[in-house]
């Protein structure tokens, strides 16, 4: 007698791609209320057991979530949006000098990442911290001053925030606690977590208003294992549709508030997890008619499992596969630039 799961699947990313692919162009323009759970990170080690409960609940119901408490100040975040903002505000021809190492996932790429969603490319610049990779790709001290340690601490803080956080599904997972952070290691050269700085573009006037206008992030699922993203006050653009719920194309605006982290279960782990943990879509859309058109920055920290990790489904559902071509499948369909 066999079962649905004895033979595994294929071993490649195309599951997620053609998920990608369905939403289509617009991926649907309805709304829907949906509550977005705020988890308080507040005495962590005295309040793990109800911690992990409340993200174990976000994360299996819209694999979606904000956090509060997490110990990251307002002035470290302030200090990497200032870096941020300096480094995009330097000539194009500065930046290509750090231009994006195809594969790696490290350096400076402009309106290249092309979803499959959309086919055509998002309406930004961004900028990727990958630790291994960096040689070379560092802005000159007088051309972007302290750019470089700003960014390594902040990063270092996203990572141990993540690894705490995956802590919880680790152990819900029946795996130990340090499971995934011995499996996102910064000092290994097999390190593939990324700090990534985003800047969208401001709208030009003639677009404004359009039906069909270029979307800024087209709808998408991240790649990685679990994605923290910190957003600027009033600059909204972000919606999701949660993973049970994709098929009704109503996506949520997920207003940007400075002191919350935004996290969203990526494909990874929601292969680890066998599916219990969702990958939602999500995108960021064109600013409404009267809103603002301004640009918009925000930065995103992806825990990505390091390259020789296997990932593979408990159940047999998937077969094992490793990060390193798990991400390398995802990165050559996205970026076309």
């Amino acid at each position: 007698m066999t079962t649905q799961h004895d033979t595994p699947a294929v071993p490649t990313a195309e599951a997620e791609l053609d998920r990608e692919r369905l939403m289509g162009r617009a991926a649907g323009t309805a709304t829907a209320a949906r509550d977005i759970t705020v988890v308080d990170l507040t005495d962590f080690e005295s309040r793990r057991a109800d911690i992990t409960d409340a993200l174990w609940q976000a994360a299996t119901e819209t694999g979606f979530f904000q956090l509060s408490g997490h110990g990251i100040t307002a002035a470290e975040t302030d200090a990497a949006f200032a870096a941020a903002e300096d480094y995009f505000a330097l000539p194009q021809e500065t930046k290509r000098g750090q231009a994006l190492k195809k594969g790696l996932n490290a350096g400076w790429e402009y309106r290249s990442q092309v979803r499959p969603s959309t086919g055509t490319p998002d309406e930004k610049e961004s900028f990727q911290l990958t630790r291994p990779h960096m040689a070379g790709l560092w802005p000159d001290e007088g051309e972007a001053a302290g750019f470089r340690d700003t960014l390594l601490g902040f990063e270092a803080r996203c990572h141990a925030l993540a690894m705490r956080v995956l802590s919880c599904f680790a152990e819900r997972l029946g795996l130990e606690r340090d499971f995934f952070a011995e499996r996102h290691d910064p000092g290994s050269p097999a390190h593939q977590s990324t700090l990534r700085l985003l800047h969208y573009y401001a709208v030009p006037e003639e677009a404004r208003g359009q039906a069909d206008g270029a979307w800024r992030a087209g709808a998408h699922t991240d790649f990685d294992c679990l994605t923290l993203l910190f957003q600027r006050d009033g600059q909204d653009g972000l919606q999701v549709c949660p993973g049970r719920e994709a098929g009704t194309r109503a996506w949520t605006p997920v207003p940007a508030r400075s002191d919350l982290i935004t996290c969203n279960i990526g494909d990874m782990l929601m292969r680890w997890s066998g599916d219990r943990l969702l990958s939602n879509f999500h995108r960021v859309a064109p600013p409404a008619p009267g809103g603002d058109h301004g640009p918009r920055y925000s930065i995103a920290y992806f825990a990505q499992a390091d390259r020789d990790a296997v990932i593979s489904a408990p159940d047999g559902r998937y077969a094992p596969i490793t990060a390193e071509e798990y991400l390398r499948q995802r990165i050559a369909a996205n970026f076309a630039g």
